[in-house]
């Protein structure tokens, strides 16, 4: 498809949207587990078996998500440098040589070993280590995909700092995209189970997640500052090409995401702390749910828009 005089690979751009999409909710799941629930459990056990078979629901879904499309990814990238169709593409030995020959090949086994690795963590994830290792093993998961962009071909110094950038860009995505879909679950539980404690529980995972939230879209920020002063590299490049256009509509999708979190920070977090029941307490809750399951929303199109600008010649390729 041809948009802008720019060639579109459509069912690409689908691919790396859903793989990265799920990837991230892996990561913040894990991490909105080590460090939102886990702390603010420890003076709430009741509710403990709740949240945790919760927040392992939403990783086993996402990662077996991001396997099925981190295999389709590989596998239509092989047919588009091939030119084959998958059959063909496996018995021609075009699947091996991108596996074995490619930057990219060598990261998707890296990931798929690392994806294995979590997968097992998970399933014993009643031991310490293995709650460690499956948040590791996440992390790395989704920092990874840094070797697949523009970030993996940049040269020289300048490529380990783009690739150092984009490694804390997608963590901090991970950690606030993806780990608002365990909190709009556990908010919505609220309404389910009747613990006596579950309204403090609520409040103490939106206070810690505001936190983890306002870490993460500093670090989104500077990582990001940097990552188009590379692509980018002057304001030209940013209003008079494609991927500029579509940079910044990524940026007017973020500052949305942050007026709404602004909003559940600062007005309805609040008003969780008054009295159990109350109008004002409820109608606070049902608004922080909404703006969540909103935020994750344009979550899921800034994903949508990353997997496009992966696909497109960064604009200080023609500046």
């Amino acid at each position: 498809m041809t948009w802008f005089g720019a060639e579109i690979d459509g069912p690409m751009i689908v691919v790396r949207t859903i793989h990265f999409a799920a990837t991230a909710v892996t990561a913040g799941a894990l991490m909105f587990r080590g460090v939102v629930a886990e702390p603010a459990l420890r003076s709430q056990r009741d509710a403990s078996a709740i949240v945790d078979s919760r927040i392992r629901k939403v990783a086993w879904i996402s990662l077996a998500i991001a396997m099925v499309s981190g295999l389709t990814w590989v596998l239509w990238l092989t047919m588009s440098l091939s030119g084959e169709s998958l059959g063909e593409a496996v018995m021609s030995g075009a699947l091996r040589d991108v596996l074995n020959l490619t930057q990219f090949g060598w990261i998707s086994q890296i990931r798929l070993a690392l994806a294995i690795v979590l997968a097992i963590c998970l399933v014993f994830q009643r031991s310490a280590l293995c709650r460690g290792l499956a948040l590791a093993a996440a992390v790395g998961l989704v920092a990874s995909i840094a070797w697949t962009g523009h970030a993996g071909s940049t040269p020289h110094k300048l490529g380990y700092l783009h690739l150092a950038s984009d490694a804390l860009h997608l963590i901090a995505a991970a950690a606030w995209i993806g780990g608002l879909v365990p909190l709009a679950l556990l908010l919505t539980a609220g309404r389910r189970y009747h613990l006596l404690a579950w309204a403090a529980l609520e409040l103490e995972l939106v206070r810690r997640f505001s936190l983890l939230g306002i870490v993460s879209v500093a670090t989104l920020i500077a990582s990001g500052l940097i990552n188009a002063w590379i692509l980018v590299g002057s304001f030209a490049g940013l209003v008079v090409t494609l991927y500029g256009w579509i940079l910044m509509l990524k940026l007017i999708v973020f500052a949305i995401m942050v007026a709404l979190a602004t909003v559940n920070r600062f007005r309805l977090t609040p008003q969780l702390a008054l009295s159990r029941g109350s109008e004002a307490q409820c109608d606070a809750l049902r608004s922080l749910t909404r703006n969540t399951v909103t935020e994750i929303a344009l979550g899921l199109l800034v994903f949508a828009i990353v997997g496009l600008l992966g696909t497109l010649h960064p604009a200080s390729h023609f500046m």
